[in-house]
This record gives structure tokens, sequence and C-alpha cells, in this order.
């Protein structure tokens, strides 16, 4: 039979035994975050004069929910999160109309050719230090918006965004011309004849991707 170490000698076994594992990792305060198409959407709003209609005026509103990208918050260094490129299937936006929708498809934003639009993201201002679970933000977003394979710089989207457990929530705005990206706006002979400018509206829900 072995004698029994002392109890001094057995501690100092122990604690050379622990300095011997590998250290455990720190936990990352970082969290990945991917867009959830069935509970998002992308909206387009544009004035438009109905002259077949005694010159009313209507607002004509897009709806598509083909949108993805994801978003990573660090919680523990906010100024570190980033906004990964989102991606947006124009060829899929709505109307109250079907003509207007395949007009506007084929004829003036050609997006059965281009179906793709993109948002990446350069600068994000008014991220906190750290983030505050449930907080919510007010960001600007400057980044490169392409459409039709078109490029324009320096376009700002105002964000408000909130993370609560598991879920973010976002919603996006910003204006657009339509000539800034190579194509003039609807107009038909007595028909109608469409504003130059777009509202664009993104609004969020993203969440962890499964493991």
């Amino acid at each position: 039979m072995f004698p029994r170490p002392a109890a001094g000698a057995l501690l100092l076994l122990l604690a050379v035994a622990a300095a011997s594992l590998p250290a455990a990792a720190a936990p990352s305060a970082a969290q990945r975050f991917v867009i959830v198409p069935a509970e998002s959407s992308v909206i387009y709003r544009v004035n438009e004069v109905l002259f077949n209609e005694g010159n009313r005026l209507n607002t004509a509103v897009g709806t598509t929910n083909a949108v993805r990208g994801e978003i990573v918050v660090d919680r523990a260094n906010a100024r570190a999160s980033r906004i990964g490129t989102i991606t947006v299937d124009i060829s899929t936006f709505r109307t109250d109309s079907p003509r207007r929708d395949n007009a506007i498809r084929n004829r003036w934003l050609e997006s059965a050719r281009f179906p793709n639009a993109e948002f990446t993201p350069a600068t994000i201002t008014g991220l906190p230090a750290a983030y505050t679970d449930g907080q919510e933000l007010r960001l600007q977003v400057t980044g490169n918006l392409k459409v039709r394979n078109v490029v324009r710089p320096n376009t700002v989207f105002q964000v408000t965004l909130k993370v609560a457990g598991n879920t973010l929530t976002a919603t996006a705005t910003t204006e657009v011309l339509m000539t800034d990206f190579g194509f003039d706006p609807p107009s038909i002979l007595g028909i109608l004849r469409a504003d130059n400018e777009i509202r664009i509206e993104f609004r969020l829900t993203a969440r962890p991707p499964a493991p």
C-alpha cells in the first residue's frame, strides 16, 4: 500500500493539474441574426396621377417578403456590430394592380431581367458603447444601393433597431429617385404619370440561425 500524501502535497498536486488544463474560452458577446422572410417585408411607395380618373392622386404601394441578410450584434462592444448585405428579390413586388406590376417588371424597373436589389452597408452611426437588451436604437446606416446593376453610393437609411432575447426587429427607411438607377418614372399617355421619388421601407425580424 502506498502512503497517502500529506494535505499540503495533495493541494500542490491539484494546483499543478489545474494549471495544465487548457483555459476555457471567454464567451463572446457577439450574436448572429438571420432575417426571417416570412416575418419581414420590404415596401415601396410611389405617388402617381391617374389621368383617366379625373387626375386623381394615388399612392402605389408594393410589398414583398423576399428579403434576406444577416446582422451581428455585439452587446459588450456595440460599435463592433455589423450589418451584412441585404438582398431583395424586387421581381416579387406586388401592388393592388397586376397590370401595374407587369408594366414595372417588364418596361420600367425591368426587375424580370434584374431581380436582385442589394444594399451593402458601409458605416453605422449612432451605436452606443455597449448594448442593453431591449434598448431601442436610432441609427443612420450608409452604404451602396444596387438596382438594375446600377450602384448608388452613400445611400442613407434611417434605422430603428431593437434586440429582445433571441429576436431582433428593425425598420429602415430611405428615399431615392428612379432616374438615379437609369430608368424613367412610369408614364402612360392619358392614363397615369408617376413621381420620380420612391420611398422604401424595410420591416425586418431576425433570429439566430438554427444549430
